[in-house]
């Protein structure tokens, strides 16, 4: 699995819960999906295991992955699961990525509604959650 960290404010083991939880909402890693042992993933990272195992436990709060005993970390069932509440504290800090980004380069609210609106119909996400 692919992730790149950074050097930078946001700590090494939120990096791999944002990349993780993006394929999984993505749909790149799908229900059932095994994800890396957290010593594999620690290991072609070069990070501490201790610090994948909190981004896993962090995923597993979340409901998006399930531990399985002696066989894995595995992509949860997520349809359902996630509620409005919860929806709205994953949503908050990338929707203020987004609109600081806009501010900086002068784009107004209508402008952007107009442009997640195209985005959200080209993406045709909600076929893809059904």
């Amino acid at each position: 699995m692919l992730i790149q960290i950074q050097s930078g404010a946001v700590p090494i083991y939120q990096q791999i819960v944002e990349q993780i939880r993006f394929r999984i909402l993505s749909s790149q890693l799908k229900t059932g999906d095994e994800l890396p042992t957290i010593r594999g993933l620690a290991e072609s990272l070069k990070v501490n295991p201790n610090t994948i195992a909190r981004a896993y436990r962090e995923l597993e709060h979340e409901g998006l992955v399930e531990k399985r005993r002696t066989t894995g970390t595995f992509v949860a069932e997520v349809s359902g699961k996630i509620t409005r509440a919860r929806r709205k504290t994953m949503l908050t800090p990338e929707i203020d990525k987004l609109l600081v980004l806009a501010a900086h380069l002068g784009a107004d609210a209508a402008e952007l509604d107009e442009l997640i609106q195209s985005r959200h119909q080209a993406l045709d996400l909600k076929e893809q959650r059904q």
